[in-house]
């Protein structure tokens, strides 16, 4: 969704405000794709679902910086003793993964130490770029972004999800091992930030542009496009620009391809595909 920083307003409000977070459901497991200030609503609707039965979560962090991890100390989940998290995310810059999430929460940021929390919580750092939570297969591509930044994709039944909140795509979609990696998803959630002339302002800052964005999906194959991490700048008639600019460029290209902007709360159906 939002990145950077949280933007609430009524210039935001049919998009949303909160920093990245997705939750996927997938071969019976439930898989949460960054820790951003979205985190807090997820655990809220989480614990309802739930009502004080076991929970078992599997939280994919792309990387520390901030509005990737920030929602973490606000999310319901970790102060209920049948919670169960496992975190895996790249190695934190210098200190590492479990000193920068443990960090944000000491007395000068946050009145709960990390140490105190009843809740399970096991903290990996990514060792292979290729794992599995539970039928769930994941793969770990390094994303083009400062620092130690990842990219997912997530596979089980058929179905597969790509995620990359936060990286640059190589101009017009000549990222050749970016294509591979995404090729033929089903649904690729990918850093949109910029339009075509901020871009040119911001090159090397870590961030996409919608055209480059069409561009690699529509290389890759891929059925379902999301753009994401809206600029903090942009209000929701700023995206609504943004995705009519993409489907003309889809148009253009003559690709299947369907394009649309993450909006908060939303949920996308992507059917099991048979096995014959």
């Amino acid at each position: 969704m939002r990145g950077s920083i949280p933007t609430p307003g009524p210039a935001t409000v049919r998009y949303g405000g909160n920093t990245s977070c997705v939750e996927v459901r997938m071969g019976g497991e439930i898989i949460v794709l960054d820790a951003g200030t979205g985190l807090r609503g997820l655990g809220r609707s989480l614990l309802r679902e739930f009502k004080g039965k076991p929970l078992n979560l599997t939280l994919l962090l792309t990387h520390t910086h901030w509005d990737h991890i920030h929602g973490l100390p606000f999310f319901g989940p970790i102060y209920d003793s049948g919670c169960r998290l496992r975190i895996l995310g790249s190695k934190g810059t210098r200190k590492g993964l479990i000193n920068a999430l443990a960090g944000q929460m000491e007395s000068t940021y946050f009145p709960v130490p990390f140490h105190r929390l009843p809740s399970n919580i096991e903290i990996q750092e990514l060792k292979d770029l290729h794992f599995d939570v539970g039928p769930v297969s994941v793969q770990a591509l390094p994303a083009h972004h400062p620092g130690l930044c990842v990219g997912y994709r997530l596979a089980s039944a058929g179905v597969s999800v790509a995620f990359f909140p936060d990286t640059e795509p190589r101009g017009s979609g000549q990222d050749g091992k970016m294509i591979d990696f995404v090729r033929d998803a089903d649904l690729l959630i990918l850093d949109s930030q910029y339009d075509a002339a901020e871009y040119r302002q911001h090159v090397g800052w870590g961030h996409g542009c919608v055209d480059d964005s069409v561009a690699l999906a529509a290389r890759a194959g891929v059925k379902h496009l999301s753009l994401f991490h809206h600029d903090p700048d942009h209000n929701d008639r700023w995206i609504d620009r943004s995705v009519a600019h993409a489907r003309r460029l889809v148009a253009r290209r003559r690709a299947k391809l369907r394009v649309d902007a993450a909006r908060e709360g939303t949920m996308i159906r992507l059917p099991a595909k048979s096995s014959r």
